[in-house]
């Protein structure tokens, strides 16, 4: 067979080089990370591997499509309205901020259609916006660990409008992940009060381990809370929390060096359960 072509595409991140015939049907796909060629059809394993001879180096193994794992099959036949997986870190956040500003811009249009060329007038600070900062910056920190071995849910909804800000999922466990806005300001814990800067203390770590709770009741599994600071000045702790991690945002890669407690078998599972909004409707 002559004329084949390979298509590089992304797939979860991961970038695959697919091995295409002059009609468009795929014979086989190359995933780099792992160094393995897929056959769709042994037939072609000659044709294919002189198709991407030029795309490969080193050692690859070739073999048919691995069988999905039970995760796998899961996550395939999750419906996308119910998958949690795509929501970007300060998801809940985004869709209110933009929701208001619309519903605001349609406000001052109706009173004055001709402002509809003009900017809007610069309103006063939305606090939403710093916890959409925090948000953001623990996120962003928490999915580089990804090629860890380890999977990071976004704005988990819980009922009661309640919700998870960061769920990280690994090989050393659970965690739920609270983001804290406490840029270039001093933070003072006092189990359950946190206090920054000037603000009026407030009582996070008691939310936080029952939002813990609610977690493992939801999954079946161990789940352990962690307050991640983003950007603190300074940080005084006047006893060690119980069995809450505090954290700054720079510091979070250290999770991914705690002792492993669960198999990649589990992760997955635990991940395809945790992106199922069903999962979190009775806690």
């Amino acid at each position: 067979m002559s004329g084949l072509r390979v298509v590089p595409t992304w797939r979860h991140g991961r970038e695959r080089l697919y091995v295409c015939d002059l009609g468009g049907r795929n014979l086989a796909w190359y995933d780099r990370d792992t160094g393995r060629v897929n056959l769709i059809d042994e037939a072609h394993r000659e044709d294919v591997l002189k198709a991407l001879k030029a795309f490969v180096a080193g050692p690859v193994t070739v073999g048919p499509p691995p069988v999905p794992t039970p995760a796998e099959l899961a996550r395939l036949t999750l419906h996308p309205d119910d998958d949690l997986a795509p929501n970007r870190p300060g998801e809940a956040l985004l869709v209110a901020l933009d929701r208001d500003l619309d519903r605001d811009l349609d406000h001052t249009l109706a009173l004055d259609p001709a402002r509809a060329h003009r900017h809007l007038p610069r309103l006063r600070p939305d606090p939403r916006r710093r916890a959409l900062t925090a948000e953001q910056t623990i996120g962003e920190a928490l999915d580089r660990l990804e090629g860890a071995g380890w999977h990071t849910l976004h704005s988990v909804p819980l009922p009661g409008g309640d919700r998870i800000h960061h769920l990280l999922i690994g090989p050393a466990g659970l965690f739920v992940v609270h983001a804290l806005y406490a840029h270039k300001q001093r933070v003072l814990v006092a189990d359950p009060m946190i206090t920054v800067a000037r603000r009026a203390p407030e009582p996070l770590l008691r939310l936080l381990r029952s939002t813990a709770d609610r977690a493992s009741y939801a999954l079946t599994a161990e789940v352990r809370p962690v307050l991640a600071l983003a950007g603190p000045a300074d940080l005084r702790v006047t006893a060690a929390p119980r069995s809450v991690r505090i954290m700054q945002d720079t510091d979070l890669e250290e999770l991914a060096r705690l002792g492993g407690i669960l198999k990649p078998g589990d992760v997955e599972a635990l991940h395809a359960m945790a992106r199922d909004r069903n999962t979190w409707g009775r806690v």
